[in-house]
């Protein structure tokens, strides 16, 4: 009569034990992958390399030397690539995922800074701001397809959400030009704040944002009628902005401000203002856009933001607010891939080292080394 009852016992036992050794295998890996995926994370070093990170394994795989002068690296959207250009070179990059290796270097002219793909993958726009042109690159052929006249030190081309407009940002004269995506034709010229960095579009294609880190404002351009609409007033120089999914609310950060403001897009007002740390910097917003993480270089550390509550969040149990811990300077910050976003990458300037941050407990599993002064990242699920 004992021996039914004892091997309940004991398969039970075995039960919770497989379960407590599974949920701790889940705890300190990332991600579980169906057979033949991989994950990985690339970030462009000062000394013109490269370093893979394996983050299924957490563990830096590879460092391939690309170039001098690395930037506005990206993966591609649809193969198993990573583009992006050698400012001092003036050439485009190409690295092969699959075999971590360069398979092409596309000459475009002096001083590129930043690459966009048309929504299907199939093209690639970048700016020579050495030689005031716009161009666009075939992705399959890798070759140069167009190339057209900007105004003076164009330094971002962006695609625009319905694929028909390449948006061009001319850092000597202020500008913003707008190109036709098809042909590279130039439809019109919108004058905007000095020096303009960055640029966001709403999802209809409507209305552009754009931004200065040299001075308290930000433009608003009416991409239909290529109009000026007005310059919004902010606290302290922006650093970084980000356009929540559904184009309600563009936020911005202000290390000068400390903090983070909320403007509304459609009426065009600067609303809610957080305070956040000492020198709140980059930030990375949540697919469904109700998180946002913000690295603050000072403190090295990164903050979740509660967006709907307007809040930094707490530790569960404690009441505590976050930050999480982070390294020293900790700049760009990406997700894994969606819908997962487990993981948080950031890389951080001053240590020369990335930390991978679980999302869903808001801990820091790990810090990699990688090449000196590292500065730009993506992140490729293939």
């Amino acid at each position: 009569m004992e021996r039914p009852r004892n091997f309940r016992v004991y398969f039970l036992l075995g039960v919770l034990v497989i379960t407590g050794v599974v949920l701790l295998l889940r705890e300190h890996r990332p991600s579980f992958l169906t057979p033949g995926l991989r994950l990985c994370a690339y970030v462009s070093a000062g000394d013109g390399s490269v370093t893979v990170i394996d983050l299924v394994k957490l563990a830096a795989v590879a460092r391939i030397p690309i170039g001098p002068g690395l930037s506005g690296m990206r993966e591609h959207p649809k193969r198993a690539e990573i583009w992006g250009v050698s400012s001092s070179g003036g050439y485009v990059w190409v690295l092969n995922a699959r075999v971590n290796q360069v398979s092409a270097r596309i000459p475009v002219g002096p001083l590129p800074y930043a690459i966009d793909f048309s929504p299907d993958g199939g093209r690639l726009y970048t700016t020579s701001s050495g030689s005031d042109t716009l161009m666009v690159i075939d992705c399959q052929s890798k070759s140069v397809l167009t190339r057209t006249k900007t105004g003076g030190e164009p330094v971002l081309a962006q695609v625009t959400p319905d694929g028909k407009s390449v948006l061009v940002l001319n850092h000597r004269d202020a500008t913003l030009g707008i190109h036709d995506a098809a042909t590279l034709t130039l439809r019109s010229t919108v004058g905007i704040v000095q020096q303009p960095e960055r640029v966001a579009v709403l999802p209809d294609s409507s209305l552009a944002f754009v931004l200065s880190r040299t001075e308290h404002r930000l433009s608003v351009v009416d991409l239909r009628r290529s109009v000026l609409v007005t310059n919004l007033e902010l606290d302290g120089n922006p650093s970084d902005m980000l356009l929540k999914p559904d184009g309600g609310e563009l936020y911005v950060i202000s290390p000068e401000a400390h903090g983070l403001q909320v403007i509304n897009t459609w009426t065009h007002e600067v609303g809610d203002y957080m305070v956040l740390g000492s020198a709140p910097t980059r930030g990375v917003l949540s697919a469904d856009g109700s998180t946002l993480y913000v690295s603050d270089g000072a403190a090295g550390h990164i903050i979740p933001v509660d967006l709907p509550n307007r809040r930094v969040m707490r530790e569960p149990g404690t009441g505590k607010e976050f930050p999480i811990p982070a390294g020293t300077s900790p700049g760009v910050m990406r997700f894994d891939p969606e819908p997962s976003e487990n993981l948080l990458v950031v890389v951080n300037e001053g240590s020369s080292d990335v930390a991978v941050i679980r999302v869903r407990t808001n801990s820091l599993l790990t810090m990699i080394p990688v090449g000196n002064t590292p500065q730009d990242l993506a992140v490729k699920l293939f």
